[in-house]
């Protein structure tokens, strides 16, 4: 170990001292540990003590207590991004990273403790969702063993961390949450009718579409005509529209969500006859109207505006909401409801649970399960109503023979 006192420009006298550590993992080069003390003592056990801690678990303790909850957090996101995940999954994530910075920004790393960790949740919980503060802790969680492989710290702090769950109110347990997941069929009668009364240009075929495939609004923004099979009455899902800034020049067409989101979607003739109309329309549009535009954008887009760019998933969402407007409908519609309204029209229509994930590309089986239990139950009620109504006389005749 090589020690040598130093004179700082106040005047006052410290001591530095270097070692050689470990090779370094990766590298295999020399790793010298260099610490400062007030004595020569005090930096001397600064090294032995990074040293040992280096011997053991490889980390550096320094790092740690160095690096800020921010750096790390840029630092893995950097990464996190090259993993092929969506953009728009990114930008959730900066998000929820955006909420932690409020909170830890600037506290080193090896500073959050479980119990500092908690007390973020908690505090947080008036003040969002469950599902917004479960996304939040997921991404603390990544970021977190991210700087555990990476030998910054030794402790995952969320690690064993309680998401608050707030209670209910006696009108909110009294309320169906399922629900408000999909459309009703009488419903779903009243908007489409609403659509045909007060829609716009495409909403028509925009709406009936995502009613019965079950697909996504960036799904059906991304669909061109060689997606369309119109002999074999089949429509392919290989890729989703994503356009942060809803500009029409600026999207790109990305992998759908899940693996399980590349489909075939066999569709009922009457949508199919209306798709080619479409496109036959936007064929002849083309031809007539291409000279007209000097950046014509000649990529057959299924649903385009008259120059060929494509419509992004917000102008969906717009559009509904004018609709919904025009309706008794009091739910939290958007067009996402439309994927969960087409769960419970497979499921009333007696189609198995496997048939209907494949078709709406779900791969998580959580909300759909949960819309295809609440629908398999209300069916077995009405059932019961059924049998009721049309045996009724021969039921009453229990009460004759028991008097």
């Amino acid at each position: 170990m090589f020690c040598e006192k130093i004179t700082l420009q106040s005047g006052k006298v410290s001591w530095s001292c270097v070692a050689d550590g470990p090779p370094d993992p990766v590298t295999g080069r020399r790793n010298q540990i260099p610490r400062r003390g007030k004595t020569k003592r005090e930096a001397m056990d600064r090294v032995n003590e990074a040293i040992n801690s280096l011997k053991n678990d490889s980390i550096d303790q320094r790092v740690g207590k160095n690096m800020t909850f921010d750096t790390l957090a840029n630092e893995w996101l950097a990464t996190y991004s090259l993993t092929g995940v969506k953009k728009n999954t990114i930008r959730v994530r900066k998000h929820e990273i955006g909420n932690l910075n409020s909170r830890i920004a600037k506290v080193p790393i090896a500073n959050i403790t479980h119990s500092m960790y908690q007390k973020i949740l908690n505090d947080m919980a008036p003040d969002f969702a469950r599902s917004t503060l479960q996304g939040i802790n997921i991404t603390a969680g990544m970021i977190f063993r991210y700087a555990i492989r990476d030998k910054k710290i030794k402790d995952d702090p969320t690690v064993g961390a309680t998401v608050p769950k707030k209670r209910k109110t006696v009108e909110e347990i009294k309320e169906d949450p399922v629900e408000g997941l999909y459309l009703e069929h009488d419903e779903l009668e009243e908007f489409l009718l609403a659509v045909q009364n007060h829609g716009l240009y495409l909403d028509l075929e925009r709406f009936y579409l995502l009613a019965f495939s079950g697909m996504r609004s960036g799904e059906l923004c991304a669909l061109q005509k060689d997606d369309m099979v119109f002999k074999d009455g089949i429509i392919k899902i290989n890729k989703t529209l994503y356009s942060e800034s809803n500009n029409m020049r600026l999207y790109e067409l990305t992998p759908p969500k899940t693996d399980g989101s590349v489909r075939d979607i066999e569709m009922e003739k009457p949508v199919m006859d209306m798709l080619q109309r479409v496109v036959k329309n936007n064929d002849k549009h083309k031809l007539q109207y291409k000279h007209m535009y000097e950046d014509f954008h000649d990529e057959n887009f299924v649903f385009c505006r008259d120059n060929g760019y494509p419509f992004a998933p917000k102008n969906i969402g717009v559009r509904m909401a004018r609709l919904v407007g025009k309706t008794s409908i009091k739910k939290n519609a958007t067009p996402h409801i439309f994927r969960h309204t087409h769960i419970s029209m497979l499921t009333e229509a007696g189609v198995e649970l496997p048939t209907i994930m494949a078709r709406v590309g779900h791969e998580d089986i959580e909300t759909t399960m949960k819309v295809y239990t609440h629908v398999t139950n209300k069916m077995k009620k009405d059932a019961s109503v059924k049998i009721n109504d049309i045996y009724g006389n021969i039921l009453q005749n229990i009460n004759f023979k028991l008097s």
